[in-house]
């Protein structure tokens, strides 16, 4: 079905602090025909996000970060989570990969060298969230990598965390990984690894 058998009835906002929440009156083309009774629904609205895997092949190793996630705790998870580089985009003409750049510089303290290759672009929650990551991967010197970074003003506490290839998909294979841009990433650069080698070589 496409966007024009959507018929957005009434919207409002129904709350507006780190995240926003819009309340929606709709209905919808069904798959037997006619239209859905009139639904009521809430959707967290989020700017677009961008995250960015960063590997050095040279030492074939990955560069994580690690830090507090309120959600994740309250879900019952690791209350410290590691992850890849991430950040929202600003709201304007800011290109994806200027975001993942900049990320890595706040984020890990390091600069991406040459291209940055395309992953995937995905929803995280499209049944109650907005939010689309667009996910690459980033060749980075991991011996330059390490020490705690983040912005100050965002309350960020950011530790930069350096594993092997071997480390990271074993940790990924027991359940250490948990957030789900991270495992796609990771479970891609399992499957385009040596390609990838070849071609930062």
């Amino acid at each position: 079905m496409s966007a024009d058998e959507v018929e957005i009835l009434d919207r409002e906002a129904a709350y507006h602090g780190f995240f926003r929440v819009g309340r929606y009156r709709l209905r919808h083309r069904l798959y037997g025909g006619g239209w859905s009774a009139v639904l009521l629904r809430e959707v967290m609205e989020r700017r677009a996000a961008v995250g960015l895997l960063l590997y050095d092949p040279r030492r074939d190793a990955v560069v994580l970060v690690e830090q507090f996630r309120l959600p994740a705790h309250l879900a019952g998870f690791s209350s410290w989570q590691l992850e890849i580089v991430a950040g929202l985009v600003d709201r304007g003409n800011e290109a994806e990969s200027d975001v993942a750049r900049r990320e890595a510089q706040e984020e890990a303290g390091l600069a991406v060298e040459g291209e940055l290759v395309p992953i995937h672009r995905l929803l995280t929650s499209p049944g109650g969230s907005t939010e689309a990551v667009t996910l690459f991967c980033g060749r980075v010197d991991a011996g330059r990598a390490g020490g705690i970074h983040g912005l100050a003003a965002e309350h960020e506490d950011i530790k930069v965390v350096v594993k092997s290839y071997a480390e990271t998909v074993r940790l990924l294979r027991e359940g250490g990984i948990e957030n789900a841009s991270t495992m796609i990433a990771l479970y891609w650069l399992a499957a385009n690894r040596a390609k990838l080698r070849r071609l930062w070589r």
